[in-house]
């Protein structure tokens, strides 16, 4: 009994050396990376989307690599910051390859997948607003518009078809305001302010929508009748 007693006292530090070699690794590097989603959602919430996208990537080196759910997510929320940031190029690129991967995955998270083809869908709405605004042809924008229709009317149906009432309203509202879009004529959208980008206030009036809402030679009153009669922009809010 003694010398089993003696055999496992010696082995109790063999077994700490393991986890902390092993799982214990694993364990501080999601420590490490709660950490920095923390500080993503701080800075989220205090309107600095650059610092934010820093602080996901952060938490994305973090994780281990069997943390793939953990990571798919992190990679959505870090594009949203992306968008809200108006960095549209980088984030319909990782948008893009991040719907990619979850149609690989047979069992990837329902909403994951549908708050993934929102983004992408949002993001190309944006790229279109942007891109008319500016004079590019139809050949330029209509790809990105025609994308974002599609993807809003697909969700549509599947919330429809899964009695999900709200998510039906929102993603047809989406829907509609993408076609507006394609139909406005150019003066009128020049008179228009470009919607929100910022999912973290409800009427454009947080330090980050006030930097980047924009309107050209158009009264306060004409810009107020236009902007109603063009109808919201899509609903980032997430599913």
């Amino acid at each position: 009994m003694r010398a089993i007693f003696v055999l496992v006292w010696l082995l109790v530090p063999l077994g700490a050396a393991a986890w902390h070699l092993g799982p214990g690794v694993d364990g501080r590097a999601r420590d490490r990376a709660a950490v920095a989603v923390a500080e993503a959602q701080r800075l989220h919430g205090a309107d600095d989307p650059a610092a934010a996208v820093a602080a996901f990537d952060r938490a994305i080196a973090e994780l281990p690599a069997t943390d793939r759910a953990a990571a798919l997510r992190l990679r959505l929320e870090r594009a949203k910051a992306r968008i809200e940031g108006s960095d549209l190029a980088t984030a319909s690129k990782e948008l893009g390859a991040l719907v990619d991967e979850l149609a690989t995955i047979p069992d990837a998270d329902r909403e994951l997948v549908a708050d993934a083809h929102d983004t992408l869908a949002t993001s190309d709405f944006y790229v279109t607003w942007l891109k008319r605004l500016e004079g590019f042809p139809r050949n330029d924008w209509e790809p990105h518009a025609e994308s974002a229709r599609q993807a809003w009317r697909l969700l549509a149906e599947e919330a429809e078809a899964r009695g999900d009432a709200a998510a039906t309203t929102r993603y047809g509202r989406n829907l509609e305001a993408v076609i507006r879009l394609t139909r406005l004529e150019p003066d009128e959208l020049q008179g228009l302010p470009i919607p929100s980008q910022c999912r973290n206030c409800k009427g454009g009036q947080c330090r980050n929508c006030k930097g980047t809402r924009r309107a050209k030679n158009q009264s306060r009153g004409k810009q107020d009748a236009r902007g109603a009669s063009s109808g919201p922009p899509p609903d980032t809010s997430g599913s």
